[in-house]
């Protein structure tokens, strides 16, 4: 059993050691999911939270406007707490061009929401021709939106009319609205006998699990919830640790304190088995997760597994697309399994994921201006992640182009090394106000690093 987690999952020997014997019992065991709106227990041990609906749209008459644009939607109440939503539809090469409109009904008071518009465009995903991008589950979709803990919907999704503006007066087949119950952590609703305030912890006692926290083994303890932060001339010694002494002076930035997956209550079976990893770490790209800024600090890890649970069972992405997330305090968070100093091959900006990593601040930047505390926390993380790869962060670099809507593939193409999600993509993310603060975070990552 060692030999062969080694093999397939990634995790040194003497991490699975530690775990012992009893591990080989319990790995076979395939727990039933939870209901739809059910809270199960969170703790080391129980079950992890978090469930998915999916519900089609219909149709919306419009009678005596026989010209009108093609809309459909749904009206539902009296379901299952969800708090984060999107509309899907079955090609992922079909773009949505229109309005998606929502509101929800509060679990708690029973009041509705104002209307408010839904990102029409989920502009990140895997490289073109990659088996990811390839699989037959991928679907097109909205940018998720976090809306809070609600037990009721309504949506509608309206084209824009043929000729207007370049609308094409159709929608895409197959339209569907997911909701995604991303479970309650300890902060929200603590099981018996639970501290308050103590994150959820996902089960260890499956391989999927063992994998994700043993790929950190090389920098935590194995099962932690957070890779506690070095200093510098830490963090200098556990490069050369990692890579060997170094011909010069390593230019890298005190390693920052990471919430782990298991730290922010990730559950490891929803995703493909394995990791992917790319060569090197040329260029990072800023992204926003365009989910809206309604929400509280305490609310990031359910935010973060709202939007795994939407990448990977809704879009049908083999795990969360981002490589790590950053909350409005400036949590850092990691994101897609495989080792937060490991060359994680993300799905983040299509196109340009080899050799590149994406971090996602939660939230919307489009008129919204990011939280300072944000965007510290992504220069102190570039300054970590790309010196472990002798990456300048006011430097140019060269990335080929997978394929895109901006730039063919195949064409090399001189990007900025801390790029915003638009220089690879024509996207308006990571909205207007988190791009024009990319100059400030070039600037302290590289002061970070000692340049």
């Amino acid at each position: 059993m060692r030999g062969f987690l080694a093999s397939s999952s990634g995790v040194p020997p003497f991490t699975l050691r530690s775990i012992g014997a009893a591990c080989a019992a319990v790995l076979t065991l395939t727990p039933a999911p939870p209901a739809f709106g059910s809270v199960p227990a969170s703790g080391s041990g129980g079950a992890v939270p978090g469930s998915t609906r999916s519900l089609p749209l219909v149709p919306l008459s419009r009678e005596g406007d026989p010209g009108a644009a093609p809309e459909q939607g749904l009206r539902r109440t009296g379901l299952g707490r969800f708090a984060l939503l999107g509309v899907v539809w079955d090609d992922p090469g079909t773009e949505l061009h229109g309005r998606v409109r929502v509101r929800t009904r509060s679990a708690a008071t029973g009041k509705w929401t104002g209307w408010q518009d839904v990102e029409a465009h989920a502009d990140h995903g895997a490289d073109p021709g990659t088996a990811e991008r390839s699989a037959r589950r991928v679907r097109g979709a909205t940018a998720p939106l976090w809306v809070g803990s609600s037990d009721g919907v309504e949506v509608r999704v309206r084209a824009e009319k043929a000729g207007s503006r370049g609308g094409r007066g159709a929608l895409p087949s197959g339209l569907r609205l997911e909701l995604v119950d991303p479970g309650r952590d300890a902060r929200e609703a603590p099981a018996a006998g639970a501290p308050a305030g103590e994150p959820p912890r996902t089960a260890l006692d499956t391989e999927a699990a063992i994998a994700a926290s043993g790929a950190n083994a090389d920098i935590a303890a194995y099962g932690t919830t957070a890779i506690p932060a070095l200093d510098r001339p830490a963090t200098e010694k556990e490069l050369t640790r990692l890579q060997g002494p170094s011909r010069g002076k390593p230019y890298i930035g005190a390693r920052p304190k990471v919430v782990t997956r298991r730290g922010w209550g990730a559950d490891e079976s929803l995703r493909e088995r394995g990791f992917v990893y790319t060569k090197k770490i040329k260029a990072a790209f800023v992204h926003h997760t365009a989910s809206g800024n309604k929400y509280t600090c305490a609310q990031a890890p359910s935010v973060i597994r709202g939007i795994y649970r939407y990448h990977v069972k809704s879009m049908g992405w083999r795990d969360i697309g981002y490589n790590f997330l950053v909350d409005k305090c400036g949590t850092l968070y990691e994101g897609r399994a495989g080792g937060v100093a490991k060359p994680v091959l993300g799905a983040h900006t299509m196109g340009f994921n080899t050799d590149s990593m994406g971090v996602a601040v939660i939230g919307s930047h489009g008129t919204t201006q990011p939280p300072g505390a944000a965007v510290t926390a992504v220069a102190r993380l570039a300054a970590w992640k790309l010196g472990l790869h002798g990456a300048d962060p006011r430097a140019k670099t060269y990335l080929t182009s997978g394929g895109g809507n901006l730039y063919p593939k195949g064409k090399k193409v001189r990007l900025n090394v801390m790029s915003g999600h638009r220089d690879g993509y024509a996207t308006e993310c990571p909205g207007k106000r988190l791009y024009a603060k990319l100059g400030t975070v070039r600037t302290s990552a590289a002061r970070y690093q000692g340049r």
